[in-house]
């Protein structure tokens, strides 16, 4: 208490010095940010958003804006920012900067001093007109950054700390001290990656008001196009197979990671989020308190249950990542979208996390080669790397395995991690322009790399089932079980071969693939691992969900995220229809809520006591291995069966290389094999048939597959050169015709045997003659 109150004094002491002639400018909330970007993933580290100027390697256009000084005269010039490689000793500083105030460039060089953000002091300035445009100019395009500048006739540079939005800076900035209210919300989101997305989009849908509020421009997460991972795990299938229908709406569909920008459809997410009344969207704002009811304080260890001690949150804040305009947000129920669990562990949520063995953050990165010689400048403040450091970037772009923060400090030190990924992709590309690559790489130029970070890894808010890599590989049966987890145990760790010159921070990694994960069907994840055990109205979906470290390896990717949301959004319309909480779900309404996981992902309502609409574009029910990748069997015309359905001799292998296939892909198998594939054809009616296989042509295929049909002891063997094109529709082609009686079994056989190439296995089709 006694601190608190000195601080007061001292805030207040500072006000009291000169409050009409200070003015504070959050570099956020330049009119025109020209070509630097806005940073908002390290504010709770650091206190605010702040500016970058992110050009990679060429200086990138001013900033600039208008302010409204107290009054003419001398004002001494302080800038918030610092020199972001200090911190290694490393020489040069690469993100300098200057300020322009009324057309005047100061003379000092900001970014050049202070491993810590920190307020650099730049001088004075003369003002004699009140209205001034100010302007931030890049001199490097090597991410100089600004948080704030404070112009002041008191001589005093203001705190430097990394409180969020404290007193004396919502003073400065005119702001009052009561929040702006939001309030009747029956769910808040916070959080707009795919498992915020999915909470919101479901519970809208099953009649809840919600507010969805992202601390970026868009939405997405790690899916969209500011860190370009493109969309992984199988959605539609499992117990649940209408789970994944939301997802599969506002999906990218990229061709590789990282995709290119217009892959990533971020304004496809927004528009579809958008339509819906019941939501209202708050992008640009940042979660930073919350008010809860009872025990509030936040658990500073890992691994303490305080399941008897519960609570629940009554309110979160949140500020304009833009204005700072702070926001309170109250509703019945949250959700922790945020990856983090930082809603969670405000709250006083239980939470773990794994103090070595982590997963790192990566930063990918994209290049391309034109028709003239660029120049990249030196960059000797980079890592110092020669080409045999890291593995060459081909197909132009540096993937996943550029990760790094291995056991780093993931929450209050992300920034460092992310600018070690920066130092890494920097100095690669200087081997590859400026050292031993250079002769191959004359016209080689950066297009993009990723500033915003994607992490793997941080806190785990604890449920009523925290999920163990044994469970899943045992395939333990929890009677909630309803998000299907496709994706293998995939763990992160440095790769040794790259790891030698940076032991202490390895920059390349690689992925273990562990096994007993059914990629077809997946393993159910239960809801209890979407509530918090201990914070009784909140809902977690995402990274932070009731896992182990291990088990995070298989329900930590983005489709599968999403899917969480889509069972937690229901969960709440339960939670608002009943007047209870996310447990009682389960205790209580599980029958109601296997009902609503049944319901198309387009079914809606008004409200939660209204009836559910099924509109007219609702998806068709998927199968419990899912919806089919390729042509879907069920809609060509007459009795068709996917090589899923046959019965199969060892020796065959499955693919999804050779487009226009049917169901789910194909089968082939060399003629060493001797490998056969067998349909059995049931005759709907009697009538007249012809029987079809479908294959998709290749050169290495077989010239002469034999393929035999057989009905009531008669057999037809037909030799079929599957390098040349079918020539029925849908890559069909005859192997037998004749008249067929109802209930008669027609079997057909492919055999690799003597095939002259690999044997392709498809589907078969028996069409009746009209």
């Amino acid at each position: 208490m006694k601190r608190v109150a000195l601080l007061a004094v001292f805030v207040l002491g500072l006000q009291s010095a000169a409050p009409a002639a200070d003015l504070l400018v959050e570099a956020e909330s330049f009119e025109d940010h020209g070509g630097w970007v806005l940073d908002t993933q390290f504010i709770r580290s650091m206190g605010s958003p702040y500016l970058l100027a992110h050009g990679l390697g060429r200086p990138v256009a001013d900033a600039k804006t208008t302010v409204k000084f107290p009054q003419a005269g001398e004002y001494k010039v302080f800038v918030r920012t610092k020199d972001w490689v200090a911190r290694w000793q490393a020489q040069g500083a690469p993100g300098k900067f200057q300020l322009v105030v009324g057309g005047k460039t100061l003379d000092t060089t900001f970014g050049t001093s202070g491993a810590e953000w920190n307020w650099q002091a730049g001088g004075t300035v003369s003002v004699s007109d009140t209205s001034v445009e100010i302007a931030l100019h890049d001199l490097t395009g090597f991410d100089g950054r600004c948080d704030a500048i404070y112009f002041t006739n008191s001589g005093e540079a203001p705190p430097n700390e990394g409180k969020i939005l404290p007193e004396w800076r919502r003073d400065l900035l005119g702001l009052g001290a009561e929040p702006t209210v939001k309030d009747g919300y029956d769910l808040v989101v916070i959080g707009g990656g795919y498992s915020g997305v999915g909470a919101a989009l479901s519970a809208s849908r099953a009649g809840c008001k919600v507010a969805l509020i992202q601390d970026r421009p868009v939405l997405g997460g790690n899916g969209s196009s500011e860190v370009r991972v493109w969309a992984m795990g199988n959605i539609r299938r499992g117990k649940y197979p209408r789970i994944g229908e939301i997802v599969e709406e506002f999906s990218d569909h990229a061709t590789k990671s990282p995709g290119r920008y217009e892959e990533f459809e971020d304004e496809k997410k927004e528009a579809i989020v958008l339509a819906e009344k019941n939501i209202d969207l708050f992008l640009n704002h940042h979660a930073y308190q919350v008010d809860v009811l009872g025990e509030d304080s936040a658990i500073e260890e890992p691994n303490i249950s305080r399941k008897d001690q519960p609570r629940s949150i009554t309110a979160i804040y949140a500020f304009d990542t833009r204005t700072s305009e702070h926001k309170k947000f109250s509703g019945k129920l949250y959700v922790d979208a945020t990856g983090h669990a930082t809603i969670g562990y405000l709250a006083g949520g239980d939470w773990d996390m794994k103090s070595e063995g982590r997963m790192g953050m990566s930063n990918m990165w994209a290049w391309a080669e034109g028709d003239d010689n660029v120049a990249f400048p030196q960059t000797p403040w980079a890592l110092d790397l020669s080409m045999k450091d890291f593995p060459y970037p081909r197909d132009h772009h540096g993937q996943w395995f550029w990760e790094s923060g291995f056991d780093k400090d993931a929450l209050g030190d992300a920034e460092a991690i992310r600018d070690w990924n920066l130092r890494a992709v920097y100095g690669a590309f200087n081997a590859m322009k400026n050292r031993d690559g250079a002769d191959k790489h004359q016209t080689a130029f950066l297009t993009w790399i990723a500033y915003i970070g994607g992490p793997r890894e941080s806190r785990r808010l604890m449920g009523d089932v925290i999920l163990t890599e044994e469970d899943i590989i045992a395939k333990k049966d929890f009677p909630d079980g309803c998000v299907p987890s496709t994706w293998s145990i995939d763990l992160h760790y440095p790769k040794e071969e790259f790891a030698e010159k940076f032991p202490d921070n390895p920059f390349i990694s690689y992925a273990k693939h562990g096994t007993g994960v059914d990629r077809s069907y997946g393993y159910p994840v239960p809801y209890r691992c979407f509530y918090s055990r201990n914070v009784e109205n909140l809902f977690m979906a995402g990274r932070c969900i009731s896992v182990t470290h291990e088990a995070l390896g298989t329900t930590r990717v983005m489709k599968t995220c999403g899917m969480m949301g889509e069972v937690v959004g229901k969960a709440a319309s339960v939670c608002v229809k009943h007047e209870c909480l996310p447990r009682d779900v389960y205790e209580r309404y599980w029958p109601e809520m296997d009902e609503l996981l049944k319901l198309p992902g387009k079914a809606y309502r008004a409200d939660v006591n209204s009836q559910f609409t099924i509109p007219a574009d609702a998806l068709p029910e998927a199968g419990p291995n899912g919806a089919p990748t390729g042509l879907d069997p069920k809609q060509l015309p007459g009795l068709v069966l996917d090589d899923r359905d046959a019965k199969k001799s060892p020796g065959w292998t499955e693919g999804t290389g050779l487009k226009g296939y049917i169901g789910f892909g194909y089968l082939y198998a060399g003629q060493a094999s001797n490998a056969t594939c067998t349909w059995e054809l049931k005759v709907p009616k009697s009538g007249k048939y012809d029987v079809r296989i479908a294959y998709q042509p290749h050169e290495n295929r077989g010239t002469k597959v034999k393929v035999t049909t057989k009905v009531t002891g008669v057999s037809n063997t037909v030799e079929v050169n599957m390098q040349k094109p079918a020539p029925l529709e849908h890559g069909f082609i005859s192997v037998d015709s004749g008249e067929y009686l109802q209930g008669e079994v027609i079997t057909v056989t492919i055999s690799s045997t003597g095939c002259g190439g690999n044997a392709h296995a498809d589907a078969v089709q028996l069409i009746e003659l009209k």
